[in-house]
């Protein structure tokens, strides 16, 4: 497979982007839109898998009206004859590779839901994690565009694990966030986020970068937090973070 410049270049911000700390949500809005340029799509929608509802939710759209989308959450996704299928893959998957196209098209969900918002050719990655599904991209092409290549999918078999890995450290830091809900008036947003990566074994050089910050500022942060905390030292810190 050959790469154009261009798309070498789209390849390392999206990779940039994955390496970056964002929210699980941010990562799909913001490597949604470099994916749809790589691809050279117009649409994308992204959900997450709700296993105790068993439905998709925690939309994010481009180029999709959030009313349609809102139609898919609470209808469509249960009268949706190729999303089950396309979930199964841990590569990327085309709709038309599990349903023919011909076939699609004389359905409620093609004719009421996809072709409201101009959607014509599909393709759709999956970050399974441990058995989980943490998200997942859907990338959409109209009619006046060809359906998408063998070279399109391996594309996005490339950026599938470091998807998937971006989406799970963003699910373990929200994790954390969470359980230190008692910490908060304590500490200042920074002192919490140093105190976070402190749990997560991380060096006050790598805080430093993560965080854009002199490792001189870090370690101000950590003594406050000990203070704050009553902690003595860094594991008695990530002991109260986590517990």
């Amino acid at each position: 497979m050959y790469l154009t410049g261009k798309q070498m270049g789209l390849m390392a911000k999206i990779m940039q982007a994955f390496a970056e700390s964002h929210h699980e949500h941010e990562i799909r809005e913001i490597v949604g839109d470099l994916v749809m340029q790589l691809l050279q799509a117009q649409f994308y929608a992204s959900f997450v898998w709700q296993p105790e509802s068993a439905s998709f939710g925690q939309s994010v759209q481009i180029n999709m009206d959030p009313a349609n989308i809102k139609q898919y959450e609470t209808y469509f996704q249960f009268n949706d004859p190729i999303t089950p299928l396309m979930k199964r893959y841990e590569v990327a998957v085309r709709a038309t590779d599990v349903l023919k196209h011909d076939a699609l098209r004389k359905t409620e969900f093609f004719n009421d839901f996809l072709y409201r918002d101009g959607l014509y050719w599909g393709v759709n990655l999956y970050a399974w994690h441990q058995g989980n599904n943490l998200g997942d991209m859907r990338i959409w092409r109209d009619r006046r565009r060809e359906n998408f290549s063998e070279d399109d999918l391996r594309m996005l078999d490339m950026i599938q694990p470091a998807f998937t890995s971006a989406l799970a450290r963003a699910h373990n830091q929200s994790g954390i966030r969470k359980t230190t809900s008692s910490l908060i008036i304590k500490l200042s947003p920074r002192e919490q986020e140093a105190a976070q990566l402190v749990a997560q074994g991380l060096s006050d050089k790598e805080i430093a970068r993560r965080l854009n910050i002199s490792a001189t500022t870090v370690r101000t942060h950590l003594e406050h937090a000990f203070k704050k905390t009553g902690a003595s030292n860094r594991a008695g810190l990530a002991h109260k973070i986590l517990n």
